[in-house]
This record gives C-alpha cells, structure tokens and sequence, in this order.
C-alpha cells in the first residue's frame, strides 16, 4: 500500500521522499529496484521526440542488469545426478562458480525442441579475460553432447552480461539426443584462468524454450539465395527511447530511429519484433563526447544481437576516438523455419520469428580517455521484406507465442511501452492518480473542519 500511496503522490506532481524506490529492504534481487524506479518514472515528462505521456524508463546505473522479476531461485550442482529441475516457461536466477561445470536437469519429450540460454553476470567494475565468458552445453543422459555454444566479453575485456545458448534439436538428420527423458543443462566459465579475469561467482540467468513440431513435413534445405547486400542505414530523426537494463526489461522499438545515452560500462537492451520473412538491419552510432578528452578506444561499443531463445546471432565492434563513429551488423537472412538447415550457425539462429534482441555495451575503458559521463547513443534499426504466415506448428510454443509477433508487439515497439506492461503502467497511474485525488480531498476536508473547529469559541 506504502509503494501505491507514494506512486500517487507522484503522479500528482508532490514529490517523493529520497529512497523511496531505491530498493533499500534487505535482500531485494539485484536489478528489482531498478525495475520499481521504472514505475516510480512512468508518469515523467515527456522528453524530446516523445509524445506526451509516453512511458519513461528511470536511468540505468552503469554496471547493472534487471534480472527478471519474477525469476525462482535455483541452484546448480557440481554432479548432473543431482541436478534440479529447469521448467521451460520459466526464468531462474542462479550463481556460476569461477570454475568447474554447474548442471541444471530437463526431462523432455521425444518431438519438442528445447532451447536453454544462460546469461552470465559478471561483477561490474572488474577487469576481464577478452576470452573469457559463458559456455552452455545440452547433454544427454550418457553425458554426449547434443550442442555447445560458448559467448565472451570480446577485445575490449571490458565485463558484462553474455548469453549463450544450447539446442536438443529433433531432426532426421541426428542420431542423438532424439529420445525422451532427462537431459542436462551444463554452464561454465570459458576462461576462468586468463589474464584480468574475475575470482568470483558470477550471478546467472536461465531460460528454457520449447517449440513443437511442425503439422507438416517442410523443405529440409537453408535457403540458397537471399539479399545479402548492405543496406544503406534508416535515416530519419531520432526518438529518444532509454534503453532497458536487461532481457526480460528490454525496450521495444521497431523500424526507425532511436536515440539514448550510455555510460562506460553500461549495457542497454532493446528488443526488436520481426516477422517471418522479414530482414533485421542495424547499426549502432557514438556521437561526440564533448569531455574535451583524446585518445582512441579500439573496441569501445559491443553491438550484439540476440534471437527470440537468447541465443547469439551476430555482433559489431566500434572504435571511439571521442568523434562520431558508426558500425553496422552483417547483412542477415530474412527469419525463416529452413534457416536452420543452415551450415552457418548465424544463419541457422534465424530460425523463427518473435523479439530479437539488440544489446549495446559501452567498454569501461572509454573512461579512461573521455571520463564517465555520458555518451550519445544512435540505433537505427531496418526492417524489409513483407510478413509471411508461420511454419504451421502442430502446438503452442512454451512461454506461448513466443516465436510469433503480434499486433500487440507491434503496438509497444511503436510506442516503446512493453508488450502487455502498458496496461500495469497506466492502470498504477490512473489508480495512483485517484488515490492520489481521494487523499488530497480527504486532506483538504481534514483541513476544513480542523479551521471550522478552530473559529468555534
């Protein structure tokens, strides 16, 4: 009740005492008062390019990441015999020792895919291994091997959050992993060793995904041709719209042009719906850094994409020398199922359409040269090609739709509000405002017979 009386007294333009949403009870997740501070800013002014009203996110501390909300504890074991259950559908926070495998157990049917990602949260602050990251693998009840995929922090050594992802995938074309029963999630440090690399425990978030299988047989080739030609960037004026601090917090936007501000050692997350048969484009900008500062940073923004499942598609490396630079993704294949018959594993991530991922990290070195202050940040993000229907799947995917794009994905990337979360946002202000109202007409009756009592002899 104390955090809808104060989201009232907000609204209403009264102010609230320091701290209020900062998330100072014991025990709070890492990246949940950061989310609280999102609402506690939803009814903010309208800044530049924004229609008024448009629902604001509060400021991300450099170093930060919002894990989900509603994320279950889990916690890895050091033997895949006694590994705890990952629920498909579900987010789970856990911790990634700076050495050794941790095992998570899925039991699965014999005709679903499954897709684990797990995004590894290095301290912030801390120098690191350019090699160094996360490593996910899918393994059978024998112990083989059915996908491996590995994620680094990149030349910069500059640490923050990586994901990885691993598949059991059902296809003619394998042997293993293709029956039912328990398989196991292991995630480990690639790189625990290297020069620079951190001591400590990481924190982690885990997901898991199904999609079922198809109603009818479908070509079982990658397309041979599509536009591989560079196209040339959006053009247009840019719309601020803050950048989220993490997957489950990512901000929606859609073709056009998006403007924010990224500190050294920040990493913003934006989410980008894309239909089947539609073509991903995107490149990222620095402006000036206006510190006065010299120098040059080889590796200074890590531009990364990531598919529906949180599995890596592509990335982009920016040097900054405190002057406007720019740098694009590779060209990418319009979403289809058949991309995964690809040999390339980029390709093969195109595999379904739902929310891509675009993550920018700013390397804490740029510090060194242009200070800590804030640099400007352009994403102009391209979509070509014309919707097309689905594959046709014989089931619903688990978390439901989410390798579809809906009208209502459309609606939040155009407004920048999240799919689904708009609806809480306005319904806390309304709420907030009425209760803010009742208050202050409870107050100014309060008040009236408190004079009333007083002009009484």
């Amino acid at each position: 009740m104390a955090v809808v009386v104060l989201a009232s007294v907000a609204v209403l333009g009264l102010g609230v005492p320091p701290g209020a949403f900062a998330g100072e009870a014991a025990g709070e997740p890492a990246g949940a008062a950061a989310n609280r501070a999102a609402l506690a800013g939803a009814a903010g002014a309208a800044g530049p390019g924004e229609a008024a009203g448009t629902l604001r996110s509060a400021p991300v501390v450099p170093g930060t990441y919002a894990f989900a909300e509603d994320a279950g504890s889990v916690e890895g074991t050091v033997s895949a015999a006694d590994a705890e259950e990952l629920v498909p559908g579900r987010t789970y926070r856990s911790t990634l020792p700076a050495r050794g495998k941790v095992y998570y157990r899925l039991e699965l049917d014999a005709t679903t895919n499954i897709y684990a990602s797990a995004t590894a949260v290095p301290p912030a602050g801390r120098t690191a291994s350019v090699i160094d990251g996360v490593k996910v693998t899918v393994e059978d009840g024998e112990g083989r091997a059915c996908d491996v995929d590995t994620a680094s922090f990149g030349a910069a050594g500059s640490p923050h959050p990586v994901a990885a992802w691993a598949m059991r995938e059902i296809s003619p074309r394998r042997s293993l992993c293709q029956e039912a029963g328990a398989y196991y999630v292991a995630v480990e440090r690639v790189d625990p060793d290297g020069k620079g690399s951190s001591p400590d425990p990481w924190e982690m978030e885990l997901t898991a995904m199904t999609e079922p299988p198809l109603e009818r047989a479908t070509a079982t080739t990658a397309p041979r041709e599509w536009n591989s030609a560079p196209p040339r960037p959006v053009a247009g004026q840019p719309e601020r719209r803050p950048g989220g601090a993490g997957f489950a917090r990512a901000t929606p936007v859609g073709h056009g042009v998006w403007r924010d501000d990224i500190r050294p050692g920040q990493t913003l997350f934006y989410k980008v719906p894309v239909d089947w048969g539609r073509q991903l484009h995107a490149t990222a900008e620095l402006g000036g850094s206006g510190s006065g500062g010299s120098g040059y940073v080889a590796a200074a923004l890590d531009l990364d994409l990531y598919n529906p499942a949180r599995g890596p598609v592509a990335d982009a490396g920016l040097g900054y020398d405190g002057t406007q630079k720019a740098e694009s993704l590779a060209p990418l294949p319009p979403v289809a199922y058949v991309n995964r018959h690809a040999v390339s594993r980029q390709v093969g991530a195109m595999r379904f359409a739902g929310s891509y991922y675009l993550v920018a990290h700013l390397s804490a070195g740029v510090a060194d040269d242009f200070g800590d202050g804030p640099v400007p940040l352009t994403l102009r993000v391209g979509l070509s090609g014309t919707a097309q229907d689905g594959p046709g799947y014989a089931g619903e995917s688990v978390p439901s739709g989410v390798f579809s794009v809906t009208g209502e994905d459309r609606r939040a990337a155009s407004e920048g509000a999240a799919a689904g979360d708009d609806t809480a946002f306005r319904a806390l202000a309304v709420g907030g405002i009425g209760m803010g109202s009742a208050l202050l007409v409870g107050l100014g009756a309060w008040t009236l017979v408190a004079r009333r009592r007083g002009s009484l002899p």
